[in-house]
C-alpha cells in the first residue's frame, strides 16, 4: 500500500506540473509536443523556481530590476567590438555536443560560449578577455554566449527547458529593425544596438530576422531572484550541480558536460527514429510510447524497490 502511494504521488507531481507547463502563459504548445518537451522532464523543478520568485508571473522584465547588469550595457561597445573580432568562431556544434541548442544549428543560428554555469570557457578567456572579465564581476550571470541570427533565420515556437534563469539580450550589432524581433507569449521585442531586454525562457517564445542583415547579440542566463534565501541557496545548488552538465565546448580546450557528452549518442538514435518514422510510421509510434513507458517505469521503479 505504501509502494502504491508514493507511485500515486509521483505520476500525480508529474500530472501537476505537466498541466502547470501547459497552461502557463497565453500561448502553448501542441498537448502532444508539450508532453515529450525537455521542458516538462524538468517542470517539477520549474514549479519550485517561479512559485517561489520574486520575480512577477510575465513575459517580460524591466532592465532596472536587475541593476547588476548595466556594467554590460555601459560597456557594449566594448563587448561588440571582441564579438565582431571573433565572428568567424561563432558558429554551430560541430561534434552534436549541443543537446540545448541542436534544433537552431539546422536554422542558421550561431553561438560562441563565454561561460556556463561554472568558471568561463578557455577558449573565450583568450579570445575575448574583456567581456569575460565583465562577466566574472556579475556573480548572477550564470552563462554567458555571443549569439547570430542571420538574414532569414526563424527559430520555432519552443520553451526553455529551466526556470530557474531569467535570460538577457543586448544588442551588439543588429539590424535596428522591428523586422529582426522576438516574440515572448505574444509580446515581441525587436533588438536595437547597445539596447538590452529581459525576458522569462519559459514562456512560449519564437524569433525571426525578415531583415538582410546578420543579427549579433551578447546572451545571458540570468539567475532568478528568489524570495527567500533558502530558495535562492537551491536554485543556485541545481545551477552548479545540475546545469553545468550541459556545458558544451567551442574547441578541444572547452570542458563537455555529461548530458552533452551522451547526447550525441542519444542523436543518433534520433536520426534512426527518423528514418524509421518514414519507413513504417506504426512501428516508430510504437517504439516511441515503449520507451516513453520504459522512462516512467524507470521514474518509479525507485517506488517499488
Amino acid at each position: 500500500m505504501i509502494v502504491l502511494m508514493y507511485a500515486v504521488i509521483i505520476v500525480a507531481v508529474f500530472l501537476v506540473s505537466f498541466l502547470y507547463t501547459y497552461y502557463r502563459g497565453k500561448e502553448r504548445l501542441k498537448a502532444s509536443r508539450q508532453l515529450f518537451d525537455h521542458s516538462t522532464f524538468l517542470a517539477p523543478v520549474n514549479m519550485f523556481m517561479t512559485g517561489f520568485s520574486k520575480l512577477p508571473n510575465q513575459p517580460f522584465f524591466d532592465v532596472a530590476q536587475f541593476p547588476e547588469l548595466k556594467p554590460l550595457q555601459d560597456n557594449w561597445q566594448v563587448i561588440r567590438e571582441e564579438a565582431i573580432q571573433l565572428q568567424n568562431q561563432i558558429k554551430a556544434a560541430e561534434k552534436n555536443n549541443d543537446a540545448g541548442f541542436n534544433t537552431f544549428f539546422k536554422r542558421g543560428w550561431k553561438r560562441f560560449y563565454l561561460k556556463w554555469y561554472q568558471a568561463s570557457h578557455p577558449s573565450a578567456q583568450q579570445l575575448c578577455p574583456k567581456t569575460v572579465a565583465l562577466l566574472e564581476s556579475i556573480p548572477s550571470v550564470k552563462a554567458a554566449m555571443f549569439t547570430e541570427l542571420p538574414s532569414g533565420s526563424y527559430l520555432g515556437k519552443h520553451r526553455d527547458p529551466y526556470a530557474g534563469s531569467v535570460r538577457y539580450h543586448l544588442g551588439l550589432v543588429t539590424p535596428n529593425s522591428d523586422d529582426c524581433f522576438i516574440e515572448v507569449d505574444q509580446e515581441r521585442y525587436s533588438w536595437r544596438d547597445g539596447e538590452a531586454t529581459v525576458f522569462d525562457e519559459t514562456f512560449v517564445h519564437w524569433a525571426e530576422n525578415k531583415t538582410d542583415q546578420t543579427r549579433i547579440i551578447l546572451f545571458c542566463d540570468i539567475e532568478r531572484p528568489m524570495k527567500w534565501g533558502w530558495a535562492q541557496k537551491i536554485n543556485h545548488w541545481f545551477g552548479r550541480n545540475v546545469m553545468s552538465a550541459a556545458s558544451s565546448p567551442n574547441d578541444d580546450q572547452d570542458k563537455t558536460g555529461f548530458i552533452n557528452r551522451i547526447f550525441k549518442y542519444g542523436y543518433a538514435v534520433h536520426h534512426y527514429g527518423r528514418g524509421l518514422k518514414q519507413r513504417n510510421r506504426k512501428v516508430y509510434y510504437l517504439a516511441k510510447w515503449l520507451m516513453f513507458a520504459i522512462i516512467i517505469g524507470l521514474i518509479l521503479l525507485p517506488s517499488f524497490l
